[in-house]
């Protein structure tokens, strides 16, 4: 865990809970950031701004967004900063996050996560595997002796396996496929270009490379990729059933270099909300011996509670 710990006036008694006085908590992911203010432990005020993550936006945006957040959350009084983000790799990246979001509470302790240790703790554990099956994706754990392991999270360039991203641009590829072999628009194709405002398969590679769309814009098209293999479409369940197949990996990796078996916590957008994903996670984990998964029924920015709650994060 890496934070980035700030002087504030009003300490919380150690005495008291950690999650005593108000707290907010961030998950700030590729295209939102979710934000929620507690006071002593209850949820009292929520909000969605865009991303403040500056692997996605620049910093100019991010502080715009994070200032829109604040202002509806509320500054000040704050004790503490509970942020999880992707993008956290080293200490240096908690501490250019931290930095960014020191002005709008400069009374509050900030502490800055992975995104993966915040799912964790959504699902109110503090050891197994973290799954985020979102814009990005990536495996992270910690067994019961406190060693940390980590698959993927590469980013879309290098990775992101099973992503919002990778889901989008299988699409595009596929769409292309079909266009050399001389086949007309499938219904995938068609739901492509439609929500391209495109007329041709082959329109699709410019677009693809153009520096109008990017990450967010392509992680947004596995929705069609969802609706088309909801309606029969083949291709599309194949992968969706592969974007499972490769978290998976991901998972068994992880959870191989930690000697556990599990719990295996799933989350992100496509993790909590794709059945047929959900499935072949699952179906995929269960032939090598991994059957503990839980997707999380809550957003991971609650996990703040639970994370907050653990030995030594006070």
């Amino acid at each position: 865990m890496y934070t980035k710990d700030q002087a504030f006036q009003a300490p919380i008694s150690p005495t008291r809970s950690s999650l005593a006085g108000t707290v907010i908590g961030l998950d700030i992911g590729g295209t939102k950031t979710h934000g929620v203010r507690f006071h002593n432990g209850q949820a009292v005020q929520e909000t969605i701004t865009g991303s403040a993550n500056v692997q996605n936006v620049s910093r100019e945006t991010a502080r715009a967004n994070l200032g829109e957040l604040f202002r509806e959350l509320g500054h000040s009084p704050v004790n503490r900063v509970c942020v999880g983000a992707g993008g956290i790799d080293t200490a240096h990246d908690a501490d250019e996050l931290s930095a960014l979001i020191a002005p709008f509470v400069p009374e509050a302790r900030i502490t800055v996560v992975h995104d993966s240790r915040l799912l964790l703790a959504a699902g109110q554990v503090s050891t197994g595997v973290a799954v985020i099956a979102g814009t990005g994706s990536a495996a992270w754990g910690r067994n019961p002796r406190g060693d940390e392991s980590r698959a993927g999270g590469w980013g879309y360039l290098l990775g992101d396996e099973g992503s919002g991203y990778w889901i989008g641009r299988e699409a595009v590829r596929h769409s292309l496929r079909r266009m050399n072999q001389g086949h007309q628009p499938d219904p995938l194709t068609r739901a492509l270009l439609s929500a391209s405002d495109l007329t041709e398969p082959s329109q699709l590679i410019a677009l693809f490379h153009s520096i109008g769309t990017g990450r967010r814009f392509w992680a947004q098209q596995a929705r069609l990729v969802v609706a088309a293999a909801e309606a029969g479409h083949a291709p599309s369940r194949h992968i969706l059933e592969q974007a499972g197949i490769d978290l998976a990996h991901l998972t068994s990796q992880t959870l191989s270099q930690l000697g556990i078996s599990g719990p295996v916590i799933l989350g992100g957008g496509l993790g909590m909300h794709v059945p047929r994903l959900q499935s072949a996670f699952r179906d995929a984990l269960a032939n090598k011996g991994i059957t503990d998964v839980r997707p999380v029924t809550q957003d991971p920015v609650y996990g703040v509670t639970h994370l907050l709650s653990e030995p030594g994060s006070s």
